[in-house]
């Protein structure tokens, strides 16, 4: 059925054929065999395929059919050619036309090469003159370069020119696309075609002059129902030369675009000048004045003539300007601006932007040549749009008056300070209402009033503001700049405040409260501290009348533990000392530590204050068979020791259980809790007490050293006490045995073997220590003593600390014993000083004198 269908429709395009096709071939497409494909156009051929693809036949079931129809296969074979060149064809014309390159600058490097520089933002010129508009084309930060877009329609009043790339597109019935460049004899040469003159033609008028010329070639491009249409655009775009002279920064001939306007021209050669003018511009073509330009109007309304294009040759004139005004003042441009015969201080306002919003706009002054001098002229505000303007103005616009005409001012205690406004019969009652009331701190015993006179002194008038408040005082009536002050209480006394020191958790000032009792203080101030005894508590008062020598008044406080409500309480006075003090038997744990060679080393709880070094050994499980008992040391903290105040150390407990229920991701709402109040009632301060007997010693140590040259102490925090600990352990509770201090570290070594020898010796080394050998028998074993060495000053430091140096008598040495891990150090003698010349003669004098003084007495 299908089939059927596509013959009765093949039947239908022959009989078209019939129709469209010129009269000789329709009488042999009466019989197929006679067709001959060769006379056939490309058009008739596209028209056929078209019929039947209308038909639903593709190219080769149409082939079929006809070769069916008796269509001769050479015939049909050409016809398939035909048809495969016209698709290629097609496909190449329509990849050509979609594939062109964009518009393009020609010559594009020697544009930019020839542009004017941008220069630093000088402000003023050379002249001193700061000319509007002139920053527009040379200004380092010029953002304006009025660019032509190439990327725009083709304009139709372009005028074409050598070197444009003209494209020529022809589609509908028939397609080609044609690319061809403006040659210098103003010629496009278009293939098959050939050469159409187009130069100094615009797009439009050349679209007609091709069209005219292609349609004989195209038919369907005319009659009154085309089927075939023209289209004529721009391609890459041509340079031109045009000619800037006179008042410009850069004056030459300048390759520029066709595009441009005489804008782009100005902005390459930096624009005009300060002695060019801005306000007559002429653009000269062909030796005639074609147009004048007004780069004002481009800056003051946006209207400049940007569709003039220029033209290869183009002349463009800056003369010089034509009469510079200044402004000054209150405008918002002020700057020196062009102005022409007509123009009026109306016209000139405009060009400045108008007036600031603090200007005075009802009078300006001019300052205009006259002659051989100035003179000033006032121009009022009616007479703006008459005042004609003329070259070497000056005209100042001034700033309002800082003042005001009807302002008072309040301040002080009222709920809305500030300025009002004085309006008819205002008194200092209704300001006060307008200032919506006094505040409850106000001092109303007595008020001010600061009043401006005539001649710009003031006066102070005292009021009484109760009396007028009540209405039983006159009323006083406000004047211009009137200042009316209404003083606070606290302002006239002192602020009051009451202070807590001690045992408390957050000891500091707080404000005071009338009726504030103890209790009250000691809760603001966090709470008691652990040490704080509520039993004794001092109030130190202030007197205000007291004798002689009496510095305040002590009067005692009890308190509830627990803080509680009690009708009793001493009542606080302002300016009162809460003193919390600490528990007498309150004491910190105190720590001490056993090191080395017993049998349970460790730290150590000191259990009393009577506990001594012989308890700490017997609860370390004694010494143990390897301990050397007689170089056991005792560490013991200096007061230079930074110890840890009670406030420290429980700051840093609290932290460390913050830190461990940090760790738990699962605490309960109660361990919430206690995370958050953790650090609100920690001490921000150490007591002033704390350390101060070691800050003392330190700043006492400071000042001899730096009165005593070549005097340098040392401080150290921790120093080791020589003990004998057989004679502890052999006698406990001896005066050997020392009582335990915080933070005491007994450290016992193994059994030593060994004698280092430091100092002036030959070989200073360490020795295997001899039972009964003497020091001389070690000094020997280090090489003997060097040749400085000072012999008689050689000591000896034994492994518990403690020292022995030599001894002599009549030059018998008696050195002292060496016992294992002991350190033998032989210092060296000072530096030997030779006597000088004049010390010798002064020596050899002094004994001849006492020789001759011997010499003269009678024995």
């Amino acid at each position: 059925m299908i089939s059927i269908k596509r013959f009765s429709y093949f039947f239908v395009i022959l009989a078209f054929f019939g129709l469209a096709i010129p009269q000789t071939f329709a009488q042999e497409t009466t019989d197929l065999t006679q067709i001959n494909v060769d006379e056939m156009s490309d058009s008739q051929v596209q028209e056929l395929l078209k019929r039947a693809s209308d038909a639903g036949l593709s190219s080769e079931e149409f082939l079929q059919m006809a070769q069916l129809r008796g269509m001769p296969s050479s015939e049909v074979a050409k016809l398939k050619n035909r048809i495969q060149d016209l698709d290629t064809t097609s496909s190449s014309r329509k990849t050509n036309a979609s594939k062109r390159d964009p518009r393009q600058q020609v010559d594009f490097d020697q544009i930019t090469q020839g542009i004017y520089p941008p220069q630093e933002d000088l402000g003023m010129n050379s002249s001193g003159r700061n000319i509007f508009g002139h920053s527009l084309f040379y200004s380092q930060s010029r953002k304006l370069s009025f660019e032509p877009s190439l990327n725009q329609a083709t304009p139709k009043n372009y005028i074409l020119g050598p070197g444009d790339v003209v494209y020529v597109d022809i589609y509908g019935q028939s397609e080609q696309y044609y690319e061809a460049t403006v040659n210098p004899d103003g010629f496009v040469i278009l293939d098959n075609i050939g050469p159409v003159s187009v130069s100094g033609k615009s797009i439009e008028d050349a679209t007609g002059i091709i069209k005219n010329r292609v349609s004989r070639y195209y038919p369907g491009l005319t009659g009154s129902n085309p089927n075939t249409f023209l289209q004529v655009t721009l391609g890459n775009v041509r340079t031109i030369k045009v000619n800037i002279l006179g008042e410009v920064r850069l004056p030459g001939t300048f390759t520029l675009s066709a595009f441009s306007t005489v804008f782009n021209a100005l902005y390459a050669a930096g624009g005009p000048s300060e002695n060019g003018s801005m306000r007559k511009i002429k653009l000269i073509r062909n030796n005639k004045l074609i147009a004048e330009i007004d780069v004002y109007d481009l800056l003051i309304k946006g209207t400049a003539d940007l569709d003039r294009q220029l033209q290869d040759q183009d002349v463009i004139l800056v003369p010089p300007f034509l009469s510079h005004v200044k402004v000054k003042g209150e405008v918002k441009r002020p700057m020196t601006f062009e102005v022409g015969d007509d123009d009026n201080f109306s016209d000139l306002l405009q060009y400045a932007g108008g007036f600031t919003d603090e200007a005075f706009k009802d009078r300006v002054a001019i300052s205009r040549i006259t002659g051989n001098q100035r003179s000033v002229s006032d121009v009022y505000q009616n007479q703006f749009d008459m005042f004609i303007l003329k070259g070497g103005d000056e005209i100042t616009v001034q700033r309002i008056l800082d003042r005001y005409s009807n302002r008072v001012q309040i301040k002080g205690a009222v709920y809305r300070e500030g300025t009002f406004a004085l309006t008819e019969g205002l008194t200092l009652s209704q300001l006060v209402k307008n200032a919506e009331g006094l505040r409850g701190d106000a001092y109303t015993a007595q008020a001010s009033v600061l009043r401006t006179k005539a001649d710009l002194s003031t006066e102070m008038i005292q009021v009484n503001l109760k009396g007028i408040l009540d209405g039983t005082v006159t009323d006083v009536p406000l004047q211009r700049e009137d200042v009316v002050r209404i003083a606070s209480i606290y302002d006239i006394r002192n602020e009051q405040y009451v202070q807590v020191l001690g045992e408390v958790k957050r000891p500091g000032v707080y404000p005071y409260s009338e009726s504030m009792k103890v209790e009250e203080l000691i809760v603001m101030a966090g709470g008691f501290q652990e040490s704080a005894n509520s039993q004794d508590i001092e109030i130190a008062r202030r007197l205000e009348d007291s004798d002689l020598g009496t510095l305040s008044d002590i009067i005692p406080a009890q308190v509830n533990p627990d803080l509680g409500f009690n009708p009793n309480s001493t009542s606080l006075m302002p300016f009162d000392q809460v003193i919390v003090r600490k528990r007498a038997n309150f004491t910190m744990q105190k720590l001490s530590a056993v090191e080395g060679q017993v049998n349970s080393p460790g730290i150590f709880a000191i259990q009393s204050s009577g506990e001594r070094i012989s308890d700490l050994v017997r609860r370390a499980g004694g010494l143990n068979r390897f301990a050397y008992a007689k170089g056991a040391t005792l560490i013991r903290r200096t007061e230079f020791f930074n110890t840890e105040s009670e406030q420290i150390r429980r700051q840093r407990n609290l932290e460390g259980l913050r830190m461990r229920l940090a760790e738990d991701p699962s605490n309960s709402e109660a361990q919430e809790e206690l995370m958050q109040r953790l650090f609100k009632d920690l001490p921000t301060s150490e007591s002033p007490v704390d350390n101060q007997l070691a800050i003392t010693k330190r700043e006492s140590l400071d000042q001899i050293a730096a009165e005593t040259p070549g005097f340098a102490v040392k401080l150290k925090e921790t120093e080791a006490v020589a003990i004998d600990l057989e004679k502890i352990i052999q006698n406990p509770g001896s005066e050997n045995d020392l009582l335990l201090e915080e933070g005491d570290i007994l450290s016992v070594p193994k059994l030593l073997q060994t004698v280092r020898m430091r100092g002036d010796v030959v070989y200073p080394t360490t020795l295997r220590h001899e039972s009964n050998r003497s020091l001389k028998h070690y000094i020997n074993g280090a090489g003997g003593f060097e040749r400085r060495a000072n012999r008689k000053q050689t000591y000896v430091v034994y492994a518990n600390g403690a020292v022995k140096r030599t001894k002599g008598f009549f030059g018998i040495r008696n050195y002292p014993p060496v016992e294992p891990g002991a350190e033998v150090i032989v210092p060296t003698k000072g530096p030997k000083v030779p006597l000088r010349l004049g010390e010798v003669v002064g020596i050899t004098t002094g004994l001849a004198t006492l020789g001759l003084v011997i010499s003269q007495i009678n024995w």
